[in-house]
């Protein structure tokens, strides 16, 4: 017997259900689910032969509720953090078949995942440049990927991975006109540890290429390419700053500033998403939209800060480390300020190229100068050695 839970008020319980309150009703689900509230009163348990996930989203449960979920299909199920979510754990976010284990809430987006068993084990895989780091006192193999080549997977398991899509160009001039910084690209597996489940095969990494300042006082910086592993994970690429003629910035994973007062440019990828500034006129370009921040807002003859990028320093166990930052936006008096990894914006000459991995180009002011180009993005995987 399964005792009726939760109780409510004059609800009569018999002694068998007394003794039985702890057997929670199952849930089965055979196809991605996201957590509801009501699932602190259930087991959640997965049945798919197909790679799976259950998420856990922000504000949806209380300090010390307890959500119970397991795996019982032969598809890796992984609990996956929704936008704003933390999980922590001192095991696998993934299930394989017949592991479980319970998300305990310690505020309204952050948990701890108690892994009771049948997590998957790490793999192993060559390919890019390998080295050895240590995160946390556990040393893993990190592939590091600066151009497209294979991820060859020889040991089927777990991997943690690290996209950064490439960085967007900023627009071109024309006489009198400031041109609106270059979007960053999208950071992934940095707020939230992303990690994934490789069969043994030969994957495709594609590292996104960063775009290049527009051709045209007519067109938008080129917005930046996506990263990606095969089919399996993927960053998107900034958008393209604004020039003149085309006050609207491109989109991307984070926007492009703008010129002629027009809003940033709108973010087609959710994740980690921030829109470049608005201008001020003519004279003062909004910044691109970094992977941690906004782009700010031109002022007067002074363009906007570019967007933060986000320290990845976490998961390659380096030194501090930006990446994904917007450029700042061109200004006739004041270049917009760059933000962290980032690049400023100019008030004369070609606008300066993104350095970092993933950093949008700087904007400029004056005749028919050209804004800097996007850099481009990087790939890291690693598993535990």
């Amino acid at each position: 017997m399964t005792t009726p839970y939760p109780f409510v008020a004059g609800q009569v319980l018999t002694a068998a259900q007394l003794n039985d309150i702890q057997n929670l009703p199952i849930s089965d689900k055979t196809t991605s689910y996201t957590l509801v509230v009501a699932d602190v009163y259930k087991r959640t348990m997965m049945n798919s032969a197909s790679a799976t996930t259950i998420t856990v989203n922000n504000s949806i449960f209380t300090v010390g509720d307890v959500i119970q979920v397991a795996n019982k299909g032969a598809g890796t199920c992984t609990v996956t953090a929704g936008a704003g979510v933390t999980i922590n754990t001192s095991g696998s976010l993934a299930l394989a078949q017949y592991g479980g284990g319970y998300l305990l809430c310690l505020s309204a987006s952050t948990f701890t995942f108690f892994n009771l068993g049948g997590g998957a084990n790490y793999g192993a895989a060559t390919g890019g440049t390998s080295s050895s780091i240590t995160v946390g006192g556990i040393g893993y193999t990190l592939l590091t990927f600066t151009s497209d080549a294979n991820l060859v997977v020889s040991r089927a398991g777990l991997f943690d991975v690290c996209l950064v899509g490439g960085g967007a160009g900023a627009g071109r001039t024309d006489t009198g006109v400031a041109t609106g910084g270059g979007g960053g690209g999208q950071v992934l597996g940095i707020t939230s540890v992303s990690t994934v489940y490789l069969p043994a095969a030969t994957y495709a990494v594609d590292v996104g290429a960063g775009g290049a300042g527009a051709a045209a006082v007519s067109g938008s910086g080129v917005s930046g390419l996506g990263s990606a592993i095969g089919s399996v994970v993927n960053a998107g690429g900034g958008g393209g700053g604004a020039s003149r003629f085309d006050g609207v910035p491109s989109d991307g994973a984070t926007g492009g500033g703008s010129t002629r007062g027009y809003a940033g440019g709108k973010a087609v990828v959710t994740t980690g998403a921030n829109n470049g500034g608005t201008s001020a006129g003519n004279d003062g370009a909004g910044g691109g939209g970094g992977a941690a921040g906004v782009g700010g807002n031109g002022s007067g003859t002074t363009g906007g800060a570019g967007g933060n990028g986000l320290d990845i320093s976490t998961f390659i166990s380096g030194a501090t480390y930006y990446a994904g930052a917007g450029g700042g936006g061109g200004g006739s008096v004041t270049g917009g300020a760059a933000g962290n990894g980032g690049v400023a914006g100019k008030t004369t000459g070609t606008g300066n190229n993104g350095v970092n991995y993933g950093a949008g180009g700087g904007g400029t002011y004056g005749a028919s100068f050209v804004g800097g180009a996007g850099a481009a993005g990087v790939v890291y995987v690693r598993f535990k050695s």
